[in-house]
Formats: structure tokens, sequence, C-alpha cells
């Protein structure tokens, strides 16, 4: 997800955080050119309709709100199957971070962020939205201090089944009001409630009510009270404790009847003469709590004048037995209940000694809290236990990634005494946020690794191994992780096997031969003939009948078994190709004496084609026939004793006008006569010889033996 344009609009940069129902990220707004938060619904509620049918009610109602403590809602929509919300992005914490690190919060921070918060409800609530969701997860503070509430109204579209699931529905459970835990329709006091309890977790650092499970949790909020934050936390004043106590009664008409009179009460609780006001009281039954009668009166006065021993008046001293016994009964009418008071004191008194001296006995002493930060969950359980202490439920799990899985990171108490079988909270690390393991077979390993690089993997963590198979290129076969297994993007590393096509080897060259042959080649390599017999016909300079291309693979091409090949095979000659005949007489170089003859033609079928190697002893005709394209021509060229004799060319135009050529050529060296040793006799007398006599020739003068010599004059 990391790098695409949402929507064509939103680029979206990294992400940020993300929760049981949605991944968030952070993006930019190409379009008004700012960084936005989009937060996008996970896979599993895409294809629930009725979810996103409400989703998308509610966040377009949210879209309708502005407040400066409200985070801003500008888009909603869809790109297939992703279902996203466009808000305002805030450069900050949350404020559940903010708990984390610095709880129990300074009663002025507490209110001043909880005054924010309820001006945000009292903005929504007069536009008829209820948000059911706050919680310190949805309460973000930026850099400036300023507070923002977020997710409006889309707690609404999660179901109330959803309650038992894992996310972060479950982790409101602890925020719902008594009505939300019931499932019965909740409003505007309901959002109170939950502001209540973030106004407690800040002053005290801990939560009203804790469970096992979600369901244990929802059942203390309808049925039991929690602990009052001022026995938590002595420093909190009464006044800001009264505003706690009232938005957390369990009775809806108990609470403030607005988000207004809330604000109001949390605007003036810091005011010196609030600051120790008494503490509030609400209505409760009567039934529960029994009041001794009081000593009558008539009574008392009574008894007191028995004791003074006075006779009435006007009576005679002579009867005053007789006076005194009936006045002595109604004297002695405090005895009894004067002795039923002393009793029961006496009995109380009893009572109380005993369970003095029975609590003296069983008082356990105080004990060392053992530090256990860095120890294996099941280590620390057992170190805490030996020591006499017990542990608080339930533990609290987080993600830590610079913490190894089941470790401690933190305990509520150590370094102190306390007194044996207190109990000690533990948070234990369950590692990195851990990511469950898509199916990427068949699908293409481009597309694999750009989703794991959304989840914050890195390139360099997703290696690939080619092996050839059957599937096509770039096709996931296999990988290292396999689906379903949860895993740590930060530090897992995955490797896929993909498919590279089916095993490949040079292709061969079939040109030059007949189809026949060609066939057998394709079958010795595995491969076939391509769709409608593969065989494709067309002229051409080269021989009739021989293959002159393949398609798609030219020879030295990689090619898999099986592939299909089509040939084209040449049908003859072009019907615009013109052929020419040379005739070439050639003679030796050396009348009478061998020469070896070599003629070579370069044509519309190829350059020097070799046509006639010969040895010839007298002159000889050698037909040549060559082959013209439009706008060519052929050339001819002779060699004789290895040395170049001559060349002859026709053009194509020379070629279709002449026919055959004329004869051409070559001829051999001319022989020149004998020289001999002395010149005529002629020359040497200088004189004709007469016109009746011939003229003695060498061949006459040898035969006369030398005669003439000396005939000649000195």
């Amino acid at each position: 997800m990391i790098g695409h344009d949402l929507g064509g609009r939103y680029e979206i940069l990294e992400r940020i955080g993300g929760g049981g129902m949605a991944l968030v990220y952070k993006a930019h707004d190409v379009l008004l050119s700012r960084n936005v938060a989009v937060k996008i619904l996970r896979q599993q509620f895409v294809h629930d309709e009725e979810f996103v049918r409400r989703f998308r009610r509610e966040a377009q109602s949210a879209a309708s709100l502005s407040h400066p403590n409200v985070v801003s809602v500008y888009d909603v929509g869809q790109e297939d199957e992703t279902h996203y919300i466009v808000m305002e992005y805030v450069e900050g914490s949350n404020l559940n971070e903010v708990i984390q690190e610095r709880a129990p919060l300074q009663a002025e921070e507490a209110v001043r962020i909880a005054l924010q918060i309820c001006d945000a409800l009292e903005h929504a609530h007069q536009n008829q939205i209820i948000h059911r969701d706050i919680k310190p997860h949805n309460i973000l503070i930026g850099k400036n201090g300023r507070v923002k509430v977020t997710d409006f109204g889309i707690a609404r579209a999660v179901t109330s089944s959803t309650i038992t699931q894992t996310g972060s529905v479950v982790g409101s459970v602890h925020y719902f009001s008594p009505e939300h835990a019931k499932g019965v329709s909740t409003g505007e006091k309901s959002d109170l409630y939950s502001l209540g309890i973030v106004l407690y977790q800040m002053l005290t650092g801990r939560l009203p009510f804790l469970g096992e499970s979600p369901i244990s949790v929802a059942l203390k909020h309808l049925q039991e009270d929690f602990e009052e934050p001022r026995a938590v936390n002595p420093h909190i004043p009464q006044s800001v404790e009264n505003i706690v106590v009232r938005s957390m009664r369990k009775n809806p008409g108990e609470r403030y009847s607005s988000a207004r009179e809330m604000l109001n009460d949390l605007e003036t609780c810091l005011l010196p003469e609030r600051l120790h006001e008494p503490k509030i009281t609400f209505d409760f039954d009567m039934d529960e709590t029994r009041v001794m009668p009081a000593i009558r009166a008539s009574a008392a006065s009574g008894s007191t004048a028995s004791a003074s021993g006075s006779p009435s008046k006007g009576t005679p001293s002579g009867k005053a037995d007789s006076v005194t016994g009936p006045n002595t009964k109604q004297g002695k009418k405090w005895v009894k209940p004067t002795v039923t008071v002393a009793v029961t004191l006496l009995v109380l008194a009893a009572v109380f000694f005993g369970v003095r001296t029975v609590l003296g006995i069983l008082d356990p002493g105080e004990v060392d809290v053992p530090y256990v930060v860095g120890m294996q969950e099941e280590e620390a359980v057992r170190v805490l236990t030996e020591a006499g202490l017990k542990i608080e439920e339930p533990i609290v799990y987080e993600s830590r990634p610079d913490i190894e899985p089941h470790t401690v990171f933190d305990q509520n108490k150590s370094n102190m005494k306390v007194k044996q079988g207190s109990y000690i909270k533990l948070f234990v690390s369950t590692g990195p946020d851990m990511e469950v393991m898509e199916d990427f077979s068949s699908r293409k390993v481009d597309e694999a690794v750009q989703a794991l690089m959304d989840l914050n993997m890195t390139r360099e963590q997703i290696k690939t191994n080619e092996v050839f198979n059957e599937s096509d290129p770039g096709t996931i076969i296999g990988q290292s992780i396999p689906a379903g297994q949860e895993f740590n993007p930060l530090e897992s590393s995955i490797t896929f096997t993909v498919s590279k096509g089916e095993e490949t080897f040079k292709m061969p060259s079939l040109l030059g031969m007949d189809e026949q042959k060609a066939r057998n080649e394709l079958q010795k390599h595995g491969l076939k003939l391509g769709p409608d017999s593969g065989i494709v016909t067309e002229g051409s300079y080269k021989g009739d009948g021989k293959v002159i291309d393949q398609f798609p693979y030219k020879p030295g091409d990689d090619v898999a078994k099986g592939s299909e090949v089509t040939l084209t095979i040449s049908s003859g000659l072009p019907s615009d190709a013109v052929k020419y005949t040379f005739n070439i007489a050639i003679s030796p170089a050396i009348a009478g004496e061998p020469s070896k003859v070599r003629i070579v033609y370069s044509d519309a079928r190829g350059d020097n084609v070799e046509s006639i190697q010969r040895t010839i002893e007298d002159t000889q005709t050698f037909p040549v026939d060559v082959v013209l394209a439009p706008n060519g021509e052929a050339v001819v060229r002779v060699y004789r004793d290895g040395q170049f004799a001559d060349s002859f060319t026709v053009t194509y135009d020379e070629a279709k006008s002449g026919g055959s050529s004329k004869p051409q050529s070559v001829p051999g060296q001319q022989v020149e006569p004998p020289v001999t040793s002395e010149p005529p006799a002629e020359e040497q007398t200088g004189e004709e010889p007469p016109a009746d006599k011939p003229a003695q020739t060498e061949t006459q003068s040898e035969e006369d033996g030398g005669e003439s010599d000396e005939q000649q004059p000195e």
C-alpha cells in the first residue's frame, strides 16, 4: 500500500497505526498539497455489506462536524475493495500513550484534557451525533497541546456481537457504559460515562474495572462499584472526584444531564472555593440500614422522680407503703431498656476486641516485593508467589517490538514492602505486532513483494529463488513462511520460489533445409509446428523448397520444449525476378599449356557464389546463369591460375531487355618467336640479295658445311 496513489489523489507515505477494524496511514493529498491520515478498513470487513454501509453512513455524518477539538473528516471513498476515510493528520501522540508514560497526571492537566474532550462531545451532541467509543486511544494530543477527538460516530458501525472478538472493540469494553454493556440503545449520557472513566484513568493511572475477559469487565460495569479516585490518589481534589463519581453513576438519571452541564462543572472545579467542597452523595435504599429506637423521655423523667423519694402531694403518710407500691413498679420500667442497652454495648465491645485480637493474630507481616522485570512470565509468577504475593488479574499484555515475547517489562509495585498476600500487577510483552502470512501461491511475485512491503518489510527481507517450472514466468510456486503463520514484519525474512518458465535451450537453425529435414529437426528437439500446419510459402531468391525463415524463434534464441515454430518455405523465384546468362570464352594463359579457371558470381541469390572450377588447355566457353531483382545488378568474376582475370556486369533493366548476353572473352597471352644469336645476312652486308637469287637461309648455310665463310672477302 505504501507508495500507492489511493483514489488517484492520496499518496500513501507510511503506516502510523492500526486496530482491529482498520489500518491508519499517513498520506499526502497531492491535490491540496497537505498531509492527511487515511484509515483503511481491514479485509475481513470489506465483504460485510451491512457493516460497510453503516461505516460509510456514520463516517459521512461525522464529516459534518467542525470543531477545534474534533479531528476533521475530509473524504470517504472506495477503490476496488478498499474502503477508506481521509481525516485531518495530527502531529503528536494519543492519550493512551500519555497515560502509559506519565499517569497519574496532575489534576490540572487531567481537567484541561477532559474539558476539551467534553467540549467536543457537546458540539457533537448538538448535531445529534453520539461517539459511542470514547477512550484514550481515540483522543489525540497535538504538539501544541490541542486535544482532538477522532472516530466520531464510526463505532456505531461495529455490532454488539463484536464485544467478544479481538481488537479495538474488546479494548473499548473497559470504557463501556452499563447500558452499552447491556446492548441497549446508547445516548449522550453513555459518552459522559466513558469520559468519566478516561478522567479516572488519567487521575489514578489505572482502570476502574478489570477482568479476565471482556464479558467479565462488562458485568462489573453493571454490578460492581469502583474504588473511589481519592482512595487511590489522595492528591485529587474533592471537587474533581465528585465529577468522576457523578459521571460514572450506573443509573443514567444520576449522571450529568448533558455535556454542557459537565463542561460547566469542569470549568469551575479547580477554583479555590470548590477544592474542598463536600463529598457528593446519592440516594440509597433505607432498608439497608436500621437505627436502634431511642429511650423515651417520660421514662427518664419518671425514674428521676422515683429516685427523689418524695411522696406525692396530698398523700397521707400512713398510707405510704400502699401508695409507693404501684409507683415503684412504674419507676422500674427503665430498668429493662437500660439492661438491654448495657448488654448490647458489652456484646459489641466484646466483639470489637475479639475481632481486634483475631486480626492482630491473623495480620500478615510485610514482605519485600521482588523485582521481576526482565524475567519470563512463568518465572516472574513463581518468584512473586514464593514471596507470598498474588498476581493481579488480568495480566496486561502489550506489543513491545524491542522486548522478547513473554517477558515482563513492568510491574506496578517494586522496591518496597507490602503486606503478605498483596496483589502485584504484571505487564508482559507480546513482542512486536505480528501479522498473518497470506497465501501467495499462483500470484505474481511483484504483487507479493508490494503486499509485504506495505506491512513494513524491506526489499532485502524478501528473497526469490527462480526454478524451471511449467507455470508462467514470475508466478510464485512456493513460500518459506506458510500461509496462515504469524510473522514479524520487522525481523522475519521470506523466500519465494518463483517459476521462470519451462527449461530452455538454444534454437537450432533450420534455414536452407528442405521441409522434411526441418520437420525432423523440430521433432528431435521436442518442438512442434505452429497452428494451421505451421508452414508458410512465399517467393524467394533462395533455393526452391528450402526454409527461408523461422518464427518466432530465430537461430540461437532461448526456446522451451513444446514450443511452436512456424516455417516459411520458398516457393521459387518472385514473379518480378529476371534470369540472365553470361557466355564467357576463356583461353589458357599460355596457349597449349593448362590453366586453372574459377568463376564466381554475385546476384539476388547471394554474394560470391562459386559457379565453375575447371582446368583448360585451350579456349572454352562457359555459360553462367544469374538472377536479378528489380533495381539490382549481377557481377561475374573470372580467376585464372589464382589471379583475377576479368569481370562482367549486367543491370536488372539490361537483363530484362536483352535476354542472354553476347559472347564475352578472356584471352590468353601472345607467344614471341625465338631470337637467333647472329643477325641475318642482309643485316651483315647491308645489301639486299639480287632478285634472281634467293636469300640463303641459315639452314642452307649449315648444309654447305661452312664453306661460305671462306668465300667471303676479308
